[in-house]
């Protein structure tokens, strides 16, 4: 039987079977050990050291206690550490991205996904480098800057070079003030070749979900097609970073598995990329199944309610406090909004999960890959981030000044990130207020603006950001960065 090390580069041992079931254990016999529970959140709380904060992070055992714990006020100081945790780290600032499908054929035969192998009745679609430009346009005109671009797998119709080939289209569109600055890529696990390819392509993060730590259930969900060896799939991150990138995301599919055996396969994920890599993950999102063509949610049983989902949040960030977290459109605006309060520092804005959507005046269903539950436009999620104290950020200037893996990781853990990201935010949402907000949100933002300015603690850099400012209103200056 696999023993398990966090070190090993062997998914059985990192992800080992025997130590989540003693860590279920463990967590199921401590649950109302409130001593113990004490000890383990006075532990996840925010230090002030320096400028800056530290956080110790918590163990997959620690964590696993805190998500088994059912005692009402214990489970509220969980959501009030979470956060504190996300204020000292990424501040009021929510980073907003869209998704960008370029093409559905895919040879696998996922259970849970629409785009698996043997649905003959969804619409099978692969965008040209043209529509790719149209689609990039269109995003620009919303007002993105961040992508995070999605292939079903297909080594014929979606090979590295198409996937290449539409990266550098994407970086190459410029129309009227919009530039898409960062694409991130969300594609099946591939070579270490494959992955210096998008290295050398200029990717922000690799980002690839495991969907499920559970070993025979992961090769009964995808019975079929590659995508069938947990193995390699669930040493993709490894394989990634010898690549050479050193950003990479992380996230699982709630609802497919039991919940607790899954967050506890996710956090020792988590912590054997810090063990071998010395980084762990960039970011970390939590996706639950949704219903799309030929998928109801209801053929699986593990799905989870939103107060679970929200307290499965609030662990992770207690648990790899430096992390981004993600919450896609998949969720409704309520749940949302209440996973902003317990450590979300990404949101999809706008999001049309069909190829070729964010072209067609109405939002298509027909290659959808699940259903969009909060279908605001971009200008309507601003406006509601700002209204729940949330500055709006479209920065990507951490990736673009390589700031990223363990420079990024010891700038975040240091505070001195604050320094960047507050201003950058600010200067980002003013290119959006300037060049595609409505009106009323225009007014919005710069009340908002002008409070923020007073935070930035350096009276230098508050300056040199209120002349950008200055710069981005009476003319046509954008891109500023610190």
């Amino acid at each position: 039987m696999a023993k398990y090390d966090p070190k090993s580069l062997k998914a059985e041992e990192f992800i080992n079977d025997e130590e989540i079931r003693a860590t279920l254990a463990y967590a199921e016999e401590n649950k109302n050990n409130v001593e113990l529970i004490d000890r383990i959140l006075e532990k996840a709380r925010p230090v002030k050291q320096g400028n800056g904060c530290v956080c110790a992070g918590l163990t997959h055992r620690e964590a696993a206690v805190l998500l088994a714990c059912e005692i009402p006020e214990k489970i509220e100081r969980m959501y009030e550490i979470a956060e504190e945790i996300k204020l000292a780290f990424y501040g009021n600032r929510i980073v907003i991205f869209a998704p960008l499908y370029l093409s559905n054929y895919c040879v696998n035969g996922c259970v849970y996904c629409p785009y698996h192998l043997k649905n003959k009745h969804i619409a099978r679609k692969k965008l040209t480098q043209e529509e790719v430009r149209a689609e990039v346009t269109a995003l620009q005109d919303m007002g993105h800057k961040r992508l995070a671009i999605e292939a079903g797998e297909d080594p014929v119709n979606n090979p590295i070079e198409y996937i290449i080939d539409c990266i550098n289209t994407i970086y190459s569109v410029h129309h009227k003030n919009g530039d898409i600055r960062r694409v991130n890529v969300n594609i099946a696990a591939t070579t270490v070749e494959n992955y210096r390819k998008l290295k050398e392509a200029g990717i922000g993060t690799y980002i690839l979900f495991q969907e499920t730590y559970h070993k025979e259930s992961y090769e009964t969900l995808h019975p079929t097609g590659p995508k069938h060896d947990y193995a390699y799939h669930t040493e993709a991150m490894d394989r990634a970073m010898e690549g050479g990138i050193d950003d990479v995301g992380l996230g699982v599919l709630f609802g497919l598995e039991m919940y607790k055996y899954e967050f506890a396969g996710l956090l020792m994920h988590a912590e054997h990329l810090e063990a071998v890599h010395g980084v762990g993950p960039h970011t970390i999102s939590v996706p639950r199944v949704k219903r799309a063509d030929d998928i109801d949610p209801g053929m699986f049983d593990n799905g989870i309610d939103d107060e679970t989902f929200i307290k499965i949040a609030a662990c992770i960030r207690l648990a790899v406090p430096y992390t981004g977290m993600i919450i896609s459109t998949r969720e409704s605006a309520e749940v949302r909004a209440k996973m902003l309060r317990v450590g979300i520092s990404q949101v999809s804005g706008a999001s049309r999960t069909s190829v070729g959507g964010y072209t067609e005046e109405e939002r298509p269903h027909d290659t959808e890959q699940f259903d969009v539950s909060d279908q605001r436009t971009l200008d309507e999620v601003v406006s509601w981030l700002m209204d729940s104290g949330h500055i709006p950020s479209f920065c990507t200037a951490c990736y673009r000044a390589g700031r990223t893996g363990d420079r990024f990781m010891s700038l975040c853990k240091s505070g001195q990130i604050l320094n960047c990201c507050h201003p950058n935010a600010l200067m980002t949402l003013a290119e959006y207020l300037e060049d595609y907000a409505s009106p009323e949100t225009k007014e919005k933002g710069y009340r908002m603006i002008e409070k923020e300015l007073e935070k930035i603690p350096r009276e230098k850099t508050r300056e040199i950001a209120r002349k950008n400012l200055e710069a981005i209103r009476s003319s046509n200056s954008r891109d500023f960065r610190f």
